[in-house]
């Protein structure tokens, strides 16, 4: 199937598959075009409010969407969706990562090697949380580096030779985090559960993998909660809502929040007005429990409101 040439790559910011994805997209298009294309990474919100107004462009790990069914796009992904595509080329499966969709592409034009074979094996153990592999727990300290240093600092770090993350020493300290910290915050989060509402539980967390704690309260069954939820804050005051289930109930609560995800793994990021983690606590609750409106409605009328919160203070 020939490819278009892009004018952009578009990838998710959030997480190690859409780094691996990004990457070797822009590795692809230097060998099929022989230019380094413009690499782009947004989170979910933003992703929905950027409006693709290219005429030509490649995106990965991002749900492919009526809005994006244009004539020279190309999508590579492994989301749900139930719409079917009209003009975009659309590269999907549900059972592999992005990250190996787009280096199966790369190999067909001999851009393989045997340490992309060995990131792109543990990208998709992590991001597909195959805890039955060998390689799980070295899957999770990698992509754990990716959320704890952010995507743009660790593609700057190694200069987009994601190669050098297979033996980076901060994988060194991702491994002392997780057999130090792991313990001892399962234990505290286990006991710091708050109601959002009857089907979603806030967890706090103080210390160690949130992804994994909060696996291990649904794996366990130590919550009454079918979803939760956990929050973290940028160094910009952007706060982040992370939702987590076991039976697909966490995709569809973060879609409340004009987030996405995968249907047990999902996040969004939270309105700007949102600039603390009690805020953060009061807007989810507020939204998760309001009736009889429109979701959009209520989502306006709580951003205005934070906003406002927000003015008076300063």
């Amino acid at each position: 199937m020939a490819l278009p040439k892009p004018e952009i790559i578009i990838t998710h910011e959030s997480d190690l598959d859409g780094l691996v994805s990004g990457v070797l997209l822009q590795r692809l298009a230097m060998r099929l075009f022989g230019e380094k294309i413009p690499l782009a990474a947004y989170h979910y919100n933003f992703w929905k409010q950027r409006e693709p107004k290219e005429k030509s462009a490649w995106i990965t790990d991002f749900t492919f969407e009526a809005r994006i069914d244009k004539q020279d796009y190309v999508v590579i992904d492994h989301h749900v969706t139930d719409v079917a595509p009209k003009n975009t080329r659309l590269i999907h499966d549900i059972n592999k990562s992005s990250g190996l969709l787009c280096y199966e592409l790369c190999k067909q034009h001999g851009l393989g090697s045997t340490a992309l074979d060995r990131l792109v094996h543990l990208n998709n153990v992590s991001d597909l949380f195959l805890e039955d592999d060998p390689d799980f727990v070295a899957a999770g300290d990698l992509a754990n580096l990716v959320k704890i240093y952010q995507f743009w600092n660790i593609h700057t770090l190694i200069s987009g030779e994601i190669e050098k993350l297979l033996d980076h020493p901060l994988l060194e300290v991702m491994a002392v985090k997780r057999k130090i910290e792991n313990p001892i915050g399962f234990e505290w989060s286990k006991s710091n559960i708050t109601e959002i509402c009857p089907t979603v539980g806030y967890v706090e967390t103080v210390i160690g993998n949130n992804n994994l704690i909060v696996h291990q309260l649904l794996e366990k069954q130590a919550t009454r909660f079918p979803v939760l939820v956990t929050l973290f804050r940028r160094t910009n005051n952007q706060v982040i809502a992370s939702f987590r289930s076991r039976n697909g109930e966490a995709l569809k609560t973060a879609e409340k929040f004009q987030g996405g995800g995968h249907a047990n793994a999902a996040g969004a990021m939270l309105p700007k007005s949102v600039r603390n983690i009690p805020d953060a606590v009061d807007y989810l609750r507020q939204v998760l429990n309001i009736k009889n409106q429109t979701h959009q409605t209520r989502l306006n009328s709580l951003e205005n409101a934070f906003a406002a919160l927000d003015a008076e203070k300063k």
